[in-house]
């Protein structure tokens, strides 16, 4: 239940945020048909924010273990140039996807297994990944831009069905099928329990090893399947900006949605919205003019906005500030 008492306020801060952006301009909202398909600012919200969700959703069950992966970013880097080498050689459409999902799951795998199995701060195993992750994409881009010319693989990123882009389709179909999950099934308990304390859950008989491995495996994939819609947004595999500096966003997104960082607490839903609310503020600073440079100051305050207001240690002493103050009137 506390995972969702954060939610109102999450919703309250994007409500804010496009209240502001409609007094700017009416029509920010306003979403029209082109050619069939649907064009405007909420559009581009979910279209470009769709990589930070899927990143932010496999983030969401590894923090809520008590864990991170700071790796994430290079993983889309690597798994970017995955799809260009086999494109670039004639594998099919299907092929090229599962190998970089496949390839993010196994470098997943590899930070689970540092983490849960030798012991490693998660901090410090997937730091190493994150390091050398950029170096294992240029070594597989042989230090080149590498460009894709694929109508079918541009179509996951750029192209429609029934009028709505293919790309944030894909990313609710998960997000859905991960909530199911984790709330239908007994995975999302195991997760949080390991989080809360792993040792009582390991006398409990959970496997919290293996819960803790399998969590970063699937984010893993999921920082494989955004190499995928990475690439085939900007059609090349781009070893140095693929995925730069795209695990803090997730990290925000995640954190900001209501999981707790220290563990054994997540919410889905939480971090769906925390994402729209982080691209929401990104796309509010492209059309304000915003410098690059000056970009992450915003973001930052809104972020420490939210989650003052998510607080309930805040709220209680601002609520017992103000009953002496009624006390003492």
């Amino acid at each position: 239940m506390k995972s969702r008492s954060t939610l109102p306020w999450l919703l309250a801060g994007l409500a804010l945020l496009i209240g502001l952006n409609l007094v700017a301009n009416p029509a920010f909202l306003k979403i029209t048909v082109q050619d069939g398909h649907l064009f405007g600012v909420p559009v581009d919200i979910l279209t470009q924010g769709s990589r930070t969700m899927l990143l932010a959703l496999g983030l969401t069950l590894v923090i809520a273990t008590g864990g991170v992966d700071l790796s994430v970013g290079s993983v889309v880097a690597i798994t970017g140039a995955v799809c260009a080498l086999m494109l670039n050689t004639g594998a099919g459409l299907a092929a090229t996807v599962a190998a970089a999902v496949g390839a993010g799951a196994l470098a997943g795998g590899g930070n689970g297994l540092l983490v849960a199995r030798i012991g490693i701060q998660p901090i410090v195993a997937t730091l190493i990944l994150m390091v050398a992750g950029r170096g294992i994409a240029q070594l597989l881009c042989g230090g080149q831009v590498l460009i894709i010319a694929n109508p079918a693989f541009e179509f996951l990123a750029n192209g429609f069905v029934l009028g709505v882009p293919v790309a944030p389709l894909l990313v609710v179909a998960l997000f859905v099928g991960t909530h199911a999950f984790v709330r239908r099934t007994a995975a999302g308990l195991f997760i949080e329990a390991v989080g809360d304390n792993e040792t009582a859950s390991r006398f409990a008989g959970l496997a919290a090893a293996r819960v803790k491995a399998l969590a970063y495996v699937f984010c893993g994939a999921c920082a494989g399947f955004t190499g995928v819609l990475t690439a085939a947004n900007i059609r090349a595999a781009d070893a140095n900006r693929a995925g730069e500096n795209a695990e803090l966003d997730a990290i925000f997104a995640v954190v900001v949605g209501g999981t707790a960082l220290t563990g054994g607490r997540l919410s889905i839903m939480g971090t769906f919205l925390g994402a729209i609310l982080i691209q929401t503020l990104a796309t509010t600073m492209y059309y304000r003019g915003v410098p690059p440079a000056v970009a992450p100051v915003p973001k930052a305050l809104l972020i420490l906005a939210v989650s003052l207001l998510q607080s309930e240690q805040l709220r209680s002493r601002v609520a017992a500030l103000w009953r002496r103050k009624e006390a003492a009137s």
